[in-house]
This record gives C-alpha cells, sequence and structure tokens, in this order.
C-alpha cells in the first residue's frame, strides 16, 4: 500500500512541470516535423528572450532601435491553439519575377500576405487565430529553424501582452 502512495505521489510530482504552470488548454496545432516538446523548448526559448528584453522594430530599415525592457509576464502567456505550419517556398522564378531577387531554389522565402511590411519573408505569424507559417526549406536547418520559430512566437507573445506588432 505504501509502495502505491509513493508511485502516486512520484506521478503527481513529475506531473507538475517543474515551476513553470502550463495553461491546461494550451497548445500546439503542430504541422510540422519537429515534436511538440521541441516546439515547447522554443516556445519557453522565446518567452525567456521577451522576459530579458523586447526589440519593437527589427525589421523596420533605417530607423533607430525601440529596445524596451524585457516583460516577465512573458512567462504567464502560453499559446491557446497556436497553429505551427509549414508553406512551400516560392520559387526562385517567381520570386526574381516578382522582386528582381535572385535567390537559388529552395528560396526559404514564402508570401507574406498584408498586413505584412514585406512582400516575402522565411517566416510570419497572424494572431487572431494564431498562426505562424514558415518556408518549408528551413525545417532541414535546425539552428536557423528554431531561431525563425522563436522569433515568431516571441510576436505570438508580444501581441498577447499587448505591444505594437508593426514592425516584428
Amino acid at each position: 500500500m505504501n509502495r502505491a502512495w509513493a508511485v502516486l505521489g512520484l506521478v503527481m510530482l513529475l506531473g507538475c512541470g517543474g515551476g513553470r504552470s502550463v495553461d491546461a488548454a494550451a497548445s500546439f496545432i503542430n504541422q510540422t516535423r519537429h515534436s511538440d516538446s521541441d516546439l515547447w523548448a522554443m516556445w519557453r526559448s522565446a518567452q525567456e528572450k521577451v522576459a530579458k528584453q523586447i526589440d519593437l522594430n527589427p525589421a523596420e530599415q533605417g530607423s533607430e532601435a525601440e529596445i524596451l525592457p524585457g516583460d516577465a509576464r512573458a512567462f504567464h502567456v502560453n499559446p491557446t491553439t497556436l497553429t505551427v505550419v509549414p508553406e512551400p517556398d516560392i520559387s526562385s522564378q517567381a520570386l526574381f519575377a516578382a522582386t528582381g531577387t535572385e535567390r537559388a531554389d529552395p528560396t526559404g522565402m514564402i508570401a507574406c500576405p498584408q498586413p505584412c511590411n514585406v512582400r516575402y519573408a522565411t517566416a510570419y505569424s497572424r494572431y487572431k487565430p494564431a498562426i505562424t507559417r514558415y518556408a518549408t526549406s528551413w525545417e532541414a536547418d535546425e539552428a536557423s529553424f528554431r531561431a525563425i520559430l522563436e522569433y515568431e512566437f516571441e510576436n505570438q507573445i508580444l501581441f498577447v501582452l499587448g505591444y505594437d506588432m508593426r514592425w516584428r
């Protein structure tokens, strides 16, 4: 009997998640080749980055950086049915025809629909409903894939916290 209680206690302890709470409704609709645990690791990294420092205009060309102190509330933001999905890269011919930019295939770029401030990007996020799309070819480059998704997850977190997302 004591052994059963010890096992039950261990299961309950392990189920607590090591300190940070995760909302029971928090989830990814994972359409990537990566595991949910990989996405959660990227999400937690994005939370840590937002908690340390916030750059509100990394995409605005020719402007002064708008760096803000970190926001610890980031640790309380979890994905609520965030869809993460690859999108086929635009072909080098189509990219050249649309922009005059030459890139080899795969281009690592996808069309970024309005209200994006660029026509093509490696990835983009929408917030209602929550979705992050990225160029499929990035999944083959683990480090770049993680950096791209962490950035997009930062965007999701910043949106929930009410920051101006115009240049993110």
